[in-house]
């Protein structure tokens, strides 16, 4: 894992917490697979990347925050993070809101060319 990629990383969370979808987008390569973690599945490229978020983002505000990174193999980093949800006034949900809950999971970037080629979330132990 190297430096880079943790600057990567925490750069996208900067960003997506702030709602500058550009900003994460430019992080990521055209043909990204990025887990869809409301309806299931993986969304594929920016344009449905920008779909996704701009639907969650009209239901709930979440917040992610990294706690920990892993390195895994093949340019993959698992990172543990804190997901808190919160309504669209920024008071905590407490509940389920299209599949989306507070909890902690982890993200899993591979990364490729110093961009995320796929995102997945993964449940903790």
């Amino acid at each position: 894992m190297s430096e880079n990629q943790i600057q990567l990383i925490n750069h996208l969370y900067e960003r997506f917490n702030a709602r500058d979808i550009d900003g994460v987008l430019a992080a990521l390569s055209d043909d990204v697979a990025w887990a869809n973690g409301m309806e299931g599945g993986h969304v594929h490229g920016l344009d449905a990347i920008r779909d996704y978020w701009t639907r969650q983002w009209a239901l709930v505000s979440p917040h992610v925050e990294p706690v920990a990174f892993k390195p895994e193999e093949g340019g993959v980093l698992a990172v543990e993070v804190i997901q808190k949800l919160f309504d669209l006034d920024g008071n905590p949900l407490g509940g389920e809101v299209q599949g989306l809950k507070d909890k902690t999971v982890f993200h899993v970037f591979t990364i490729r060319s110093g961009k995320v080629a796929r995102f997945d979330i993964r449940e903790t132990d």
